[in-house]
């Protein structure tokens, strides 16, 4: 039993869905399911419950799910605490937005358990480069949101966030249970820079063109709601500050927390980032 084989088969129990699984692996659905038939074939027992709408987990799927995340959890620290002994451990990771996030806690006080002779940096990127110096170099891995062009990228989702409508607590939208693009449209929207990732610039402005001043922080974001009653977007779960409001949008596709790093980089201590990042954001 190979460990590729078992990262095949975590990949289609997270997901619960080949297509996504195929997706997440870089790779195309036919082999996927041939590997996948293999692994059962090999153990003897049926693995998954398939559908035109996806898998589920038979009873002795999920004992292997859990057996192999152990598994393939203690594969990934080895190369690290080989690098860690030869006292060359490092990561550098790019954070977008908010750092108190739970899931990035959650992460924290994993990865520093597992990897106590790694040494972390941070670097906190504004909204105008969604990859987080990831493109320049500068970070070896971001959390950060999709989404923005994915090439030469690898990609894994965490977590999807709903998102509403930031505005004044006096606006006359404000009392509305959730709200659609079409109630804001006219409205002037706080705008990133130009040149930044034209597939983030459209999902925060809800996919058309819009007018508004140019922010590149959080902050500027809200104080432009704040002093000149500008809309705009968020992902819902943070606290307002006072004298701002954030209302469901119901016709808006989720906000995607995503761990994203160089396809190819055979840094040892990113696998194990994204496999700890999965298991926080996933709670």
């Amino acid at each position: 039993m190979e460990l590729r084989t078992l990262r095949y088969f975590v990949a289609v129990a997270e997901e619960l869905h080949f297509g996504r699984a195929a997706a997440r692996l870089h790779m195309s659905q036919p082999p996927l399911s041939r590997a996948i038939k293999r692994l059962e074939t090999h153990l003897g027992a049926t693995l998954l419950h398939r559908s035109p709408t996806g898998v589920t987990l038979t009873p002795a799927g999920t004992v292997l799910l859990n057996e192999a995340r152990d598994l393939l959890d203690r594969a990934d620290l080895i190369p690290a605490r080989v690098a860690a002994e030869a006292g060359a451990a490092s990561l550098t990771i790019g954070l977008l937005g908010d750092g108190t996030d739970l899931g990035a806690v959650r992460l924290a006080d994993s990865y520093r358990e597992r990897h106590p002779g790694v040494e972390v940096r941070v670097r906190e990127a504004d909204l105008t480069d969604p990859t987080c110096g990831l493109r320049a170099g500068l970070v070896d891995v971001a959390l950060t949101r999709a989404p923005f062009d994915e090439t030469g990228l690898a990609v894994r989702e965490l977590r999807a966030d709903p998102v509403g409508a930031v505005l004044r607590a006096d606006d006359p939208l404000a009392d509305r249970a959730h709200l659609e693009l079409a109630d804001l449209a006219g409205r002037r929207w706080f705008q990133f820079p130009d040149g930044t990732d034209p597939q983030w610039w459209s999902y925060w402005n809800g996919g058309e063109p819009r007018e508004g001043p140019v922010v590149r922080a959080v902050q500027e974001c809200r104080s432009a709601v704040l002093w000149n009653g500008t809309v705009g977007m968020t992902p819902l779960g943070h606290a307002m500050p006072e004298g701002l409001t954030a209302v469901p949008l119901a016709d808006m596709a989720p906000s995607r927390v995503v761990a994203a790093w160089s396809a190819g980089d055979t840094n040892p201590l990113i696998p194990s980032f994204v496999r700890l990042a999965t298991a926080a954001y996933r709670r």
